[in-house]
């Protein structure tokens, strides 16, 4: 089995030598360059062709916001995990609006970064555990105000596990949440998505971010 091959941007060498140290001691994984701001990123990935790309988000120059939109625009088969220090729900929306698909804290990298990095490449999304309850918790108490209303082409149940998927929940803790089984809950996420034109669990957060379900706005 091929390794990941892995890109890292961050602007304190410190930083990235010890990131490199952790990504290269996993067997399934390696570093295969780096850059010291966002412009460096946005020129460097599109040659390389990583499977991640780890970006830091507060970097001289272009942000590792924008080289995160500009990547995922140019270079849309490139996972990118956003790293950064950052703890406010908004820096979560405006990442994975631009393309991101993971968001690790930087005070709990480690395994989690490990983790992140496996699940993205893998199609999956990440969000640090820390910020995934803030994001869940503020998604309860929404949930049940606005199923009636949002997206009325999907059932109530189908509306009901996107929701449940966009905050971080798996399918065996939505399936004993609403006392029914792992297959009905895949049978349910399908069929919405198909409904929505969606293909993966990115795209659903994304989705997700634009109809305000992490934000408590609606569009």
């Amino acid at each position: 089995m091929n390794p990941l091959n892995v890109f890292i941007a961050d602007d304190h060498v410190v930083v990235r030598e010890g990131l490199k140290a952790l990504i290269n001691r996993q067997s399934d994984m390696r570093v295969i360059g780096e850059a010291a701001n966002g412009q460096e990123a946005c020129d460097q990935v599109p040659h390389l062709h990583p499977d991640v790309v780890i970006m830091d988000l507060s970097m001289p120059g272009i942000t590792g916001t924008q080289a995160t939109a500009r990547l995922s625009r140019e270079c849309p088969s490139v996972k990118i995990v956003a790293l950064t220090v950052h703890e406010n729900n908004g820096y979560i929306r405006q990442l994975l609006s631009a393309g991101a698909s993971g968001y690790v804290l930087k005070k709990s990298a480690g395994d989690g970064l490990i983790q992140a990095i496996r699940l993205v490449a893998d199609g999956k999304m990440y969000l640090d555990p820390e910020m995934a309850g803030k994001v869940v918790t503020g998604f309860v108490r929404r949930a049940a105000d606005s199923l009636a209303t949002e997206v009325p082409n999907l059932s109530d149940r189908e509306l009901e596990i996107a929701k449940l998927t966009t905050a971080g929940h798996s399918n065996k803790e939505i399936a004993s949440k609403l006392d029914i089984s792992v297959k009905t809950v895949e049978t349910y996420r399908a069929r919405g998505m198909e409904k929505l034109g969606l293909t993966s669990r990115a795209q659903l957060v994304r989705y997700a971010i634009q109809q305000g379900w992490l934000s408590g706005e609606q569009n």
